[in-house]
């Protein structure tokens, strides 16, 4: 691999949208400082009536209440870093419970040190209502954890609420980048000058006698715009089912370059189930044909391999065309951009797409995704 290797892919093209990532909640630390703050005032209205001193009736009741709106907005942040801390399960239940043991008693020891503090500073009357306040026992030791665990449900109810908006948009974007690969097959099909070469390549065989060849192309043709203008085709597909969108294109294209065209297939028969999303190839052979082949005077080639590595599936294709020449192709670099788009939505981190070109000349694409079945 050469110096000549294509940066562009790895770049966002200007204009693209950004795949959602769920965003965050900027709001949540409002919530448990909302609560806190109802939960002190209701506290002060109870101790002032006893104590009639308001001012540190006050006082006691932040120290009481916003401890945990504190505790909920750092248990927020840790579970939006290590979301596990926020799933219910056994493991968690546990770990929670010796987090709100440890928390409990700074806690607890802060509140002792405020009512002997309000005890010392304050009038008279108030001394025997601060000063004989019991804090280190089992029956306070008891509300502080279920305070706690209160909060942590809290905290996981809303994490899982919004774990499970943030994966119906996601389903919502990935129809949306169907369609959009829907809508971009069906640009290309139509385009005049594809539909103008396939129908002069069908006029050229009726001209030659050669009728069997031509109902062949227009059955062709017949195939791509309906695959096109499908709307039922699942977001994810068999790799066999994808390649024959491919086989149908490359049918026309070889009527239409003749002996300029030749293309290897070189198929790993355990990856011909495997799922790929749907329209990955036929893009990238229409890219490797306009601006590979077409350059070529003869013998252009296209080779296209898949195989099944591990738990992974490889996908090439590869053409001897001119490559980049010192420039990149037009169009090439933003379609690679919208590919890797869609790579990224439906397998996130869990996916490589390398183009480049060869020491050898021409120009190739290697993408990596996960192995998954059907029935998987």
């Amino acid at each position: 691999m050469n110096s000549a290797a294509i940066q562009s892919a790895d770049k966002a093209v200007p204009g693209a949208r950004k795949p959602i990532t769920g965003g965050g909640f900027p709001q949540a630390g409002v919530i448990p400082l909302a609560v806190a703050s109802i939960l002190t005032l209701a506290t002060t209205v109870e101790c002032a009536s006893s104590s009639a001193s308001w001012v540190l009736a006050l006082i006691y009741g932040a120290v009481l209440w916003m401890w945990w709106a504190g505790a909920a907005e750092l248990l927020w942040r840790v579970g939006k870093r290590w979301p596990s801390v926020l799933k219910v399960s056994a493991g968690s239940a546990g770990l929670q419970l010796v987090v709100a043991a440890i928390a409990a008693v700074p806690h607890l020891g802060a509140l002792r040190l405020t009512a002997h503090w309000i005890a010392r500073v304050g009038p008279d009357f108030q001394r025997a209502v601060y000063g004989g306040m019991s804090f280190f026992n089992l029956g306070r030791f008891g509300v502080e954890l279920l305070t706690y665990g209160l909060v942590w449900l809290a905290c996981t109810a809303l994490h899982t609420q919004l774990a499970a908006q943030r994966d119906t948009m996601r389903s919502l974007e990935l129809e949306r980048q169907l369609s959009s690969a829907h809508l971009r097959a069906l640009q290309m099909q139509l385009e005049p000058h594809f539909l103008f070469n396939a129908l002069n390549a069908v006029t050229a065989l009726m001209e030659l006698d050669r009728k069997q060849e031509a109902l062949d192309t227009l059955g062709h043709l017949n195939s791509i715009l309906r695959t096109g203008l499908q709307r039922s085709t699942p977001s994810k597909i068999p790799l066999a089912q994808e390649l024959e969108i491919v086989e149908s294109y490359l049918a026309i294209e070889r009527v239409r370059f003749v002996d300029r065209l030749r293309v290897d297939m070189n198929l790993d028969p355990n990856a011909l189930d495997g799922l790929v999303p749907c329209f990955l190839l036929q893009p990238l052979i229409e890219n490797a044909i306009r601006h590979g082949i077409a350059q070529c005077e003869n013998n252009g080639c296209i080779q296209a391999s898949a195989r099944r590595v591990g738990s992974h599936m490889q996908l090439e294709v590869r053409d001897n065309g001119p490559g980049l020449n010192g420039k990149s192709r037009p169009g090439f670099g933003i379609g690679l951009s919208n590919t890797r788009e869609r790579l990224n939505h439906f397998y996130q981190d869990n996916y490589a797409l390398r183009a480049s070109q060869p020491e050898s000349g021409g120009f190739e694409v290697l993408i990596t995704i996960p192995y998954e079945r059907k029935d998987s």
